[in-house]
């Protein structure tokens, strides 16, 4: 059996009991449903002070001035597009935070990759921008990207937080004395993992807009 079949076996039976089949498909979704839950529970359980106390690191940057750069690959660079826009545009009375997604700009990502590497993509830019009062927050599903490991070591240089989201066992990125906050999403499923994520950075959102308003006006 693929790994297709897999993951939607009622896709792929020969059955032609209409019933049957949404049958599967409904167990099929509630069984994803419920480890999701469980996942975004062991996240919670075992990070959760950890997420809370993140934000108010960052919210204290952000009132100093500082920026926010997020940055992925494939997947995760929409994600980290995502976590930009949520603090560029929060809606609701919430104050707009300067935030940019690396991945997004193509004429730079190209050149870079082009003319010397993919694995300074994001380095060579935090290197360009990057200030101590700066934050850095890169996603990955395996951890393991050379490109945000780079990138992780080039903000610990510049002094900024660095903040990484992971899966698995954390990858290479748990191995990084230069990650500030690494939040991993223990579980073996692509799926599962970008699904945790999701939730971790938007808690991480939600709590740091809140904590913004414990920072002094004259600061920010």
């Amino acid at each position: 059996m693929s790994e297709i079949e897999s993951l939607y076996p009622f896709l792929y039976s020969d059955t032609g009991d209409l019933s049957a089949v949404i049958a599967q498909v409904r167990a099929s979704t509630v069984a994803k449903a419920e480890e999701i839950l469980e996942l975004r529970r062991t996240v919670c359980a075992r990070d959760g002070a950890r997420i809370q106390e993140c934000a108010r690191q960052a919210a204290a940057r952000f009132g100093t001035g500082g920026r926010l750069f997020a940055f992925g690959n494939g997947g995760s660079a929409t994600d980290a597009q995502q976590l930009a826009t949520l603090f560029l545009n929060p809606g609701g009375q919430a104050r707009p935070l300067p935030a940019f997604g690396l991945a997004n700009d193509t004429s730079v990502v190209t050149a870079l990759c082009n003319d010397i590497g993919v694995e300074v993509v994001f380095a060579r830019q935090l290197a360009a921008f990057g200030r101590r009062n700066d934050i850095a927050v890169g996603l990955s599903t395996s951890g393991n990207s050379g490109n945000l490991l780079r990138a992780f070591d080039e903000a610990a240089r510049r002094g900024m937080l660095t903040i990484g989201l992971a899966g698995y066992d954390g990858g290479k990125m748990a191995e990084l004395d230069s990650i500030d906050y690494l939040f991993v999403a223990p579980s073996s499923s692509v799926h599962r993992i970008q699904e945790a994520q999701t939730t971790i950075y938007q808690v991480l959102w939600e709590l740091t807009v809140k904590e913004m308003a414990h920072v002094p006006r004259h600061t920010r």
